[in-house]
Order: structure tokens, then C-alpha cells, then sequence
């Protein structure tokens, strides 16, 4: 499938659920991609990536900026809390704002920096015990935490568990997100962000779909 492919298919899920052309985001997850294949990408005019490792982001994304002007690129995989200076100062967004520790920490580089990336919440839709995100039921005290630090998220994000149909949890994000004002969903990947998109999605998550399968041994360690 190609970056072209793609975009036509969220074309027509906005058409088809009423949403304006547009409004979605499409994030080229570009991890562990070789980068002849980012840069095709880039050549043929996207600007919004998606990194899950900062070291990576940090050899990569610098040399590209450089050749093709503005790139937006989100962090899109755990963030460890002694990284976070290096990551906001990468990254124009962190999808994966999970535990107290990491907003006070953000909160003090915002600070000092007069500035932050935009920040979304993930949220444990699944209550998964291996999965980091904060717990449906504790979204609005971890909200009023980062509010008392001047942290202002922009949105939420979800993973639903791999072996369950999305569309519940897509839709009880969709719920939560109203609830608390918040105007961003980050949810919805290659194999669902059609249905991510009727509930209301407005950044969306496509790797392999878009570069092809991805060279694990290629991973970097964090």
C-alpha cells in the first residue's frame, strides 16, 4: 500500500462519518525504518512522523529538518523520564504522557523552556497490566494533577489490546475526551483507523502500511 493509498482511504472516512476534510492527521510511523524509505516519503510532501525511541529520533530527524524544511515529528512510544529533556526538545508532540513522574518532570522543563510539546494522555483502555497509560477511572485526578503543574494536554491516546475488537475502546477514549474538554484522539493504526476515524479520531498511527515492514534487529535500545 502506498502513502497515496492511505490518504485516499481517510479521505473517504471523513466523508463517510461526516467528518471535514482534513481534520484527520495521518502519523507516518517512521521507527526502525531504513532511511531511504523515510526520505521517499518525505519526497513525495508528508511532514508528520512518528518515533517510539529517542535515540533514533535524535540520529535521524535533525539531518532531515536540515534538508527538507519543517517536519513535524511526535513521539509515539514510552517515554522514560530521563529522556524527557532530550524528547522535548525533538519533538512538536508526546502521545504517551502515562504516570505523575513524567508530568512533573515535563512540567519543569516547560518552565524553564517557556514552552512544551503538545501532550496527550495514554489511557490503559484495557486495563492491561503489562501496558503503560493511566486507568480509565484515573484520568480525572491525573488530569487535575497536570493542571496543577500548568501542564494543558491536548488530547488522549489509546492502544487497544491486540486480541479485542477496537471499536469500544476507540469509543470510550471518544467519551473520556469529551468529558474533560479535550479536543485531541490520538487512536487508530494500519488495520483499524477507518473505525478510529468514525469515533472521532483526529491523529491516526500508520507504519507498515505506508514503508513496509519494519527491520526489528534494527531496534535501538532506547
Amino acid at each position: 500500500m502506498s502513502l497515496s493509498e492511505i490518504q485516499s482511504r481517510i479521505a473517504k472516512a471523513e466523508a463517510a462519518h461526516g467528518r471535514a476534510p482534513g481534520s484527520v492527521q495521518l502519523i507516518a510511523v517512521s521507527k526502525v525504518q531504513p532511511l531511504d524509505r523515510v526520505r521517499a516519503v518525505l519526497e513525495q510532501g508528508h511532514r508528520l512522523f512518528g518515533e517510539n525511541y529517542v535515540q533514533e529520533a535524535a540520529a535521524k530527524w535533525p539531518d532531515f529538518r536540515a534538508a527538507f524544511g519543517p517536519v513535524q515529528v511526535h513521539m509515539i512510544g514510552p517515554l522514560q523520564t530521563n529522556k524527557a529533556k532530550q524528547a522535548v526538545e525533538l519533538f512538536d508532540a508526546i502521545h504517551t504522557l502515562d504516570r505523575p513522574s513524567l508530568a512533573e518532570k515535563l512540567a519543569r522543563l516547560a518552565q524553564s523552556r517557556g514552552a512544551s510539546p503538545d501532550l496527550f494522555i495514554q489511557v490503559n483502555t484495557g486495563a492491561e497490566p503489562q501496558k503503560a497509560g493511566i486507568l480509565p477511572e484515573a484520568l480525572g485526578d491525573f488530569l487535575r494533577h497536570c493542571h496543577a503543574l500548568d501542564l494543558a494536554p491536548k488530547g488522549l491516546m489509546c492502544i487497544p489490546p491486540e486480541d479485542q475488537d477496537a471499536t469500544p475502546h476507540f469509543a470510550m477514549l471518544a467519551r473520556m475526551a469529551a468529558d474533560h474538554g479535550l479536543a485531541g484522539l490520538s487512536m487508530g493504526m494500519s488495520g483499524d483507523f477507518e473505525t478510529a476515524i468514525a469515533h472521532g479520531a483526529t491523529h491516526i498511527r500508520v507504519g507498515s502500511a505506508i514503508f513496509g515492514a519494519r527491520d526489528s534487529s534494527a531496534r535501538p535500545k532506547s
